[in-house]
């Protein structure tokens, strides 16, 4: 049984608050390439009203050559909270497009410094600045300067096992003036592979006097919990967990300002979501959207008796109607037989 000790209710009744900026929950939407775009935070905030949101993270460079700013960076004026997430590893660069980030209506700036994948950290962007502690410092100084809104760093413990410097690159990044820090406990060569490493977050957490977020092996409430407890850290962030699952973040802010465990979705309710989403998409994006669907579509279709054949046809939709055709076809037949949960069905286990 989930449970809050008085110690962590006491820590949490308060709000998150970046900087100056107060945010009345404790539990955050990661951002994600290719996932957080608007149409998945609209379901997020469905359920979770008050977390911060992310966009999907954007390339400061790219941003500096072109005239008109792209799609990720659309927001709806009415997501509140909302945070733009951007990626380089030129200071004057990211300073920029941070400046633009803010006019676009962003709350909060926040820097990537965690992104294991190659094409980002051959770059000089993502994880590889946890080599390069000075040019992190010197970008966090520069974004900090340039914009009137709470600046904020997104990382990884370390390098790899031989280069865990979570503890001196955090306060590093606290001195330069960032007002939140977000901590994924895996090293870069980790990936998203072997159980994050909490107790590092608990360390850095106990030598900064910002707040803290913990990020890594957020899957359910309970997981939430047992982070919050082990860490001392000020919120959680959900990431992973809420591939074909957008119910995760309020889940866990709701049994943390309650104490109460919310009723999880049903197979049905969760395909009623995948309907919404496929359509969503389509509305916001069109054959584009349609085509990005396949792999959220994939992700819902989980948890009970023939799912898995519902995934092979739903990875290889082609159009609007044919999706919603094969939604409604396992809605009503969930209905009319009822559902066994799929043995096979695990979530935990996707990676991005």
């Amino acid at each position: 049984m989930v449970s809050l000790s008085p110690s962590l209710q006491a820590r949490l009744a308060t709000p998150l608050k970046i900087g100056q900026f107060e945010v009345n929950s404790r539990v955050l939407q990661s951002p994600l390439s290719g996932v957080t775009d608007l149409v998945f935070r609209r379901l997020v905030r469905r359920y979770a009203p008050d977390s911060m949101m992310y966009t999907e993270m954007v390339n400061a460079t790219g941003l500096h050559y072109v005239q008109h700013l792209p799609k990720i960076m659309e927001i709806d004026p009415n997501e509140r909270p909302i945070s733009i997430q951007l990626f380089d590893c030129r200071p004057d660069f990211l300073a920029e497009a941070a400046q633009k980030a803010v006019a676009e209506g962003a709350d909060t700036i926040d820097i990537n410094m965690g992104c294991p994948v190659n094409k980002i950290t051959k770059n000089g962007g993502g994880s590889s600045l946890l080599r390069q502690p000075e040019v992190a410092e010197a970008i966090v100084r520069s974004v900090v300067a340039a914009v009137p809104v709470p600046v904020t760093v997104k990382t990884r413990i370390g390098w790899s096992d031989k280069e865990i410097n979570a503890i001196e690159f955090a306060q590093r990044m606290q001195d330069a003036g960032a007002q939140m820090l977000t901590l994924h406990g895996r090293t870069r060569a980790q990936g998203y592979n072997g159980p994050a490493r909490w107790e590092w977050i608990a360390k850095v957490k106990s030598v900064l006097s910002i707040p803290v977020i913990a990020n890594g092996d957020i899957f359910s409430v309970d997981a939430a919990v047992r982070c919050l407890e082990e860490t001392g850290a000020d919120g959680v962030m959900c990431s992973r967990g809420t591939l074909g699952y957008p119910f995760l973040v309020g889940e866990v802010d709701y049994f943390l300002k309650t104490g109460t465990l919310r009723q999880p979705p049903s197979p049905i309710e969760r395909l009623e979501c995948a309907r919404d989403h496929l359509q969503m998409l389509w509305e916001y994006k069109g054959d584009r959207g349609i085509r990005q669907a396949r792999k959220h579509m994939t992700w819902y279709a989980k948890g009970f008796t023939s799912a898995s054949e519902l995934r092979g046809q739903l990875a290889v939709i082609e159009t609007l109607d044919q999706g919603l055709a094969l939604i409604d076809a396992a809605i009503a037949r969930l209905s009319s037989e009822g559902w066994q949960v799929e043995e096979s069905a695990s979530p935990q286990l996707i990676s991005v």
